[in-house]
């Protein structure tokens, strides 16, 4: 098979964490940047990191990374990649991206002169003049940073946070991917269990399982490069029976979800559910206040409401104060906790032992970690 450069983009602050997945599936001259990871492998390495990867946002083979100030001389340079080897005659290949700290900030102008170089490059392999796009996608994805030009194919199609599990959710859900990131920062294991007072849709309780059972996050949706005509579909078919031989099932993980939301409570156990960990996920209807587990060591993982608005803001830092006192009753507790408000230790009245800066989506927030 042959050999690929693929490259990661995830969350800014999961990087690292991302890095060490993508040498766990078996990529070789791992490289660490800002927002993405980048790595070497075969094909199977490239249906691993698609099934794997709990922290990537999605998962792309670069096709070249080249320099460029001019529209003619993105066009050379795009003319120059080897679409042919993955794209078939019939296939379709739309373009997206987004450009930053370059003389080519135009998007749409960008778009459209990527789209004809590689229908001139395609042209030329295939012999042909016109290209009816009714086969299988191969979504051209690029990024322009200080004229540094990087084009990718993507091999994920949907981002990788849809695990399938999630169709339904509360009204500030988190991230799937950000959510795996924090049970791996919480070292979840098989004999781990784990609450959360605050569950919402169960999203950190429902990783937190995926991880501790080890079931691969991608094993139960399908992915584009799975439909490719250069890929070989017995490989993904490997892939993914090897992922569900993988699966611990005497893992002795259990988790607990709380809300005051009914809603939120019926939908932690229905995403359980689809997860296929719902017998080890159970929630109930209870306030922090309320919050009073046995006397055993144990982790919790919370996402706690904010607002933008001064009153929502103010009744944030109120619960802060009274999570703290809550969590003050169990020193048998580790805590991992994320929220973008500053001054968060201050209300809770405890320093962190840690903090680590992460992103929910577009927010800039900070897990405050408390293990000692």
């Amino acid at each position: 098979m042959q050999q690929l450069t693929i490259t990661a983009p995830c969350l800014f602050g999961l990087e690292s964490i991302v890095g060490h997945e993508a040498r766990a599936i078996g990529g070789d001259d791992v490289t660490v940047a800002d927002g993405r990871v980048t790595f070497t492998g075969d094909e199977a390495v490239l249906a691993r990191a698609n099934l794997w990867m709990r922290t990537a946002e999605r998962v792309c083979v670069v096709l070249g990374t080249f320099e460029a100030r001019s529209f003619e001389e993105l066009f050379d340079n795009i003319v120059q990649l080897p679409f042919e080897a993955f794209i078939g005659r019939k296939d379709a290949f739309p373009v997206k991206g987004w450009s930053l700290k370059s003389g080519l900030h135009s998007i749409p102008d960008c778009q459209s002169i990527i789209k004809r170089a590689a229908v001139k490059r395609l042209e030329q392999a295939y012999g042909q003049a016109w290209f009816e796009e009714t086969g299988a996608v191969h979504q051209i994805r690029f990024s322009i940073l200080k004229d540094v030009v990087t084009v990718m194919l993507d091999s994920s199609g949907i981002g990788l946070h849809k695990r399938g599990y999630r169709q339904n959710s509360t009204e500030a859900p988190i991230k799937e991917t950000l959510a795996a990131g924090i049970a791996d920062l919480a070292r979840i294991r098989p004999d781990d269990t784990v609450y959360d007072p605050m569950c919402g849709s169960g999203t950190l309780l429902i990783e937190s399982a995926l991880r501790a059972f080890r079931i691969a996050p991608g094993v139960r949706r399908k992915f584009a490069a799975e439909s490719w005509s250069s890929m070989h579909r017995n490989v993904w078919e490997q892939e993914r029976k090897a992922a569900i031989e993988a699966i611990n099932r005497d893992a002795k993980f259990h988790a607990h979800g709380f809300d005051i939301d009914p809603e939120a409570i019926r939908l932690t156990k229905e995403n359980a559910d689809k997860a296929a960990v719902g017998k080890r996920v159970s929630s109930l209807k209870q306030d922090i206040d309320g919050f009073a587990v046995p006397d055993e060591p144990a982790i919790v993982l919370c996402n706690p409401p904010y607002g933008e608005r001064l009153l929502e803001i103010r009744e944030a830092e109120e619960l802060y104060r009274r999570m703290g006192k809550v969590f003050a009753r169990h020193p048998q507790l580790k805590l991992y906790i994320i929220s973008p408000h500053e001054q968060f230790e201050s209300f809770f009245g405890r320093r962190a032992d840690k903090k680590r800066k992460l992103y929910n989506g577009m927010i800039k927030c900070q897990l405050f970690m408390y293990y000692k």
